[in-house]
């Protein structure tokens, strides 16, 4: 059962983080002290429930709360070691936890349980921060905020820091709060809606401050040539940019991207000022171990054309990988761990946009936002002053700090395809949706390419939201159709991975009932379209350099001669030959191309429930609610196959136990001996 004064904290920190202006995701924290009952003495302690570890202010619930005795908190004080030790207090947490304790603690936990004051809010506002990074930022924090708000210097968080506030606060006792140098800010109050009421008033403080005295062009004038292109053209830009840079940001290992071309991300890169800004890098902790303290930017005009743009890309990358192992190299010792990945996390493209990149969606998409964090910090700096973030060696101390790594240790094992962006056609219904459900089960950022937006669009809502899957429409049989879905995709999820050719529709007709159009249409769909799709994905996965994989959902009827099925069985023999050729021609590209040959899949198939189904129950005599059964009995195994187990296929051909098999077929239906390749 949650306690009053524990809701009040939750309540508070869902409105402080549901606002962006106040604090970036899973950035701050905040703490309340109150009363509650020991279960085992009966008696009243006084508690400190404090946002755990890696929690998000704006989604907070009681099981991201660390709880701890405060008692035995601040008795920590006297075993305190001092600064040079200070990050073995992290550990003594443990000891002060109260029952379960709740989330681990974070290293801010000091902060809140030393500070003598009920309440505390510790955040990252674009304002605040602006105030922090700014070279006169002691100065500034004296006229906006007079004797309410106190500057504190650059510390790297932790016990000591937590110490030198809570003095700075019984030393000041008009404060209501302080700005910390290079970092954020912190409040408190007698009651968490003072508390909020404060953490409130300085960052709207702050901004006003900064809106009321700042030059109107904190970044310069607009350089000739690196405008925004017009919405169509930078789309298209993006698109073809897209699979070339993700590939640069993969190379230690797979990343998922998002893009952004936010109005003030391109406002910032059309800039004079925008080298030497982004050269500086970010300042905030929560910013830089998201994005890497400073983004690699491209050094071209917008109009430059793709072929110059990539080659520099090109050799902008190879001269950021060799600046990050120099930053490391000058600062890492004996004990640091080793180096993460020397790719660039945040790519700045003039007149385009912003290129992010994390291990997942979400992670790729927060580190954007981070960086349009950093953004507003440098022009809030600017217009006020000089934006001057903490140096490299502290940005080091950071982000490989002993903590840091060890908390990357606590991390869940990653799933089978995390990381990967999958693309399946006709995957509103059936085979395809059971296969995207899968695929998406497992890790991948998943498309649901489908004839009809609104079922495709409903599929993805169904596995999770748009960091997971997005529903786009696509006729397959249309070449530019295509070439629009596969640009959603990268420019959704960054580039592309995992393509499965599963539309389809099936007429069943004799030869002699077959018409042209029903050849014409059969063919279209699943050979031509299985032909456009692989072939616009290629040009993609070969940008990259990060290999891949194309799934063709055939048919046991590319090998099996059944009656009434001419142009069917036809279009799904090309497809089935489609896979040993891509599978020759992709090889040297790391792309593997195989093949699934299913049959009878009855329960749940799209093909079957429009009007296949009947035809077939009525080429053998049987009622169409026993056809499933039916050609389970005529199989070896007897066992019916449903559209689950052609999703279990696709998994092991696109997982890591088949990585040396390419131009494979391997039948799903439950043992067809007249089927069985040679």
């Amino acid at each position: 059962m949650t306690s009053t004064t524990a809701q009040l904290l939750i309540t508070r920190s869902n409105r402080l983080g549901a606002d962006k202006k106040n604090t970036n995701y899973a950035g701050g924290n905040t703490s309340a002290k109150g009363i509650d009952r020991d279960p085992v003495t009966g008696e009243d302690v006084e508690l400190l429930w404090v946002k755990g570890s890696g929690g998000d202010l704006g989604t907070l619930t009681e099981a991201g709360l660390s709880t701890l005795r405060l008692d035995r908190m601040r008795a920590l004080v006297n075993v305190y070691p001092g600064l040079e030790r200070e990050d073995e207090m992290v550990a003594a947490f443990d000891y002060c936890l109260h029952g379960k304790g709740g989330a681990a603690p974070s290293i801010d936990t000091a902060m809140h349980g030393l500070i003598n004051a009920p309440h505390v809010d510790h955040l990252h506002p674009d304002a605040g921060i602006a105030i922090a990074t700014a070279a006169d930022g002691e100065v500034l924090t004296q006229k906006i905020f007079g004797s309410k708000v106190i500057w504190v210097p650059w510390r790297r968080p932790g016990f000591q820091l937590g110490l030198d506030i809570a003095a700075i606060k019984e030393a000041n006792p008009e404060a209501i709060g302080c700005i910390l140098g290079g970092h954020g800010i912190s409040a408190w109050a007698d009651t968490s809606d003072e508390c909020e009421s404060n953490s409130l008033w300085i960052i709207n403080t702050a901004a006003a401050y900064i809106e009321e005295n700042g030059s109107p062009e904190p970044f310069g004038a607009v350089v000739p040539g690196f405008e925004a292109l017009n919405d169509t053209e930078r789309l298209a830009r993006a698109a073809a940019l897209a699979p070339t840079i993700r590939g640069m940001a993969s190379r230690d290992k797979p990343m998922v991207g998002h893009f952004s071309d936010d109005a003030r991300v391109l406002d910032f890169l059309s800039r004079e000022k925008l080298g030497p800004l982004a050269a500086l890098g970010t300042s905030c902790p929560d910013h830089f171990l998201r994005t890497k303290i400073k983004p690699m930017v491209l050094d071209l005009p917008a109009d430059a054309t793709i072929e110059e743009q990539l080659a520099r890309l090109g050799e902008l990358h190879t001269a950021y990988r060799a600046d990050y192992a120099a930053y490391y190299d000058a600062h890492a010792d004996a004990q640091s761990p080793a180096m993460r990945g020397a790719d660039p996390l945040i790519v700045l493209v003039p007149g385009v946009g912003m290129f992010s990149y994390g291990a997942n969606k979400q992670t790729a998409r927060v580190a954007g936002e981070f960086y349009l964090n950093a953004i507003n910090v440098m022009r809030g700096a600017e217009a006020l002053s000089s934006y001057t973030p903490i140096s490299d060696a502290e940005k080091f101390r950071i982000e490989y700090w002993a903590l840091e790594e060890a908390k990357l240790a606590r991390m869940p094992k990653a799933k089978s395809h995390a990381g990967r962006i999958a693309f399946v056609t006709g995957a509103a219904s059936g085979i395809g949706k059971a296969i995207a459900t899968r695929l998406a089960a497992e890790g991948a950022c998943v498309v649901i390419a489908d004839l009809d937006l609104a079922k495709a669009q409903a599929a993805a809502a169904e596995l999770g939201n748009t960091d997971v899957a997005i529903g786009i429409s696509a006729n397959v049989a249309d070449a530019a159709a295509v070439q629009e879905a596969i640009d959603a995709t990268v420019l959704a999820f960054g580039g592309i991975d995992l393509v499965v050719n599963n539309a389809g529709l099936s007429l069943s007709k004799s030869l002699l009932d077959t018409t042209e159009a029903d050849w014409d249409l059969q063919h279209d769909v699943m050979a031509k379209g299985s032909f456009l799709v692989s072939k616009a994905a290629a040009e993609a996965l070969i940008d990259q350099g990060m290999g891949g994989d194309i799934i063709y959902i055939s048919s046991k009827n590319s090998v099996f001669a059944g009656p009434n099925n001419i142009a069917y069985s036809a279009t799904k023999a090309d497809q089935a030959h489609q896979v040993r050729l891509l599978a020759v021609e992709l090889g040297e590209y790391g792309v593997r191309v195989n093949g699934i040959n299913p049959d009878g899949v009855v329960r749940g198939s799209g093909i079957f429930a429009s009007g296949w189904g009947a035809n077939r129950a009525a080429t053998y005599g049987v009622d169409e609610e026993n056809l499933g059964q039916f050609y389970a009995n005529r199989t070896i195994l007897k066992r019916e196959v449903i559209p689950q187990n052609v999703a279990d296929a696709v998994y092991v051909l696109t997982g890591s136990e088949l990585t040396r098999t390419t131009g494979l077929h391997i039948p799903v239906d439950s043992g067809v001996a007249a089927a069985f390749l040679r």
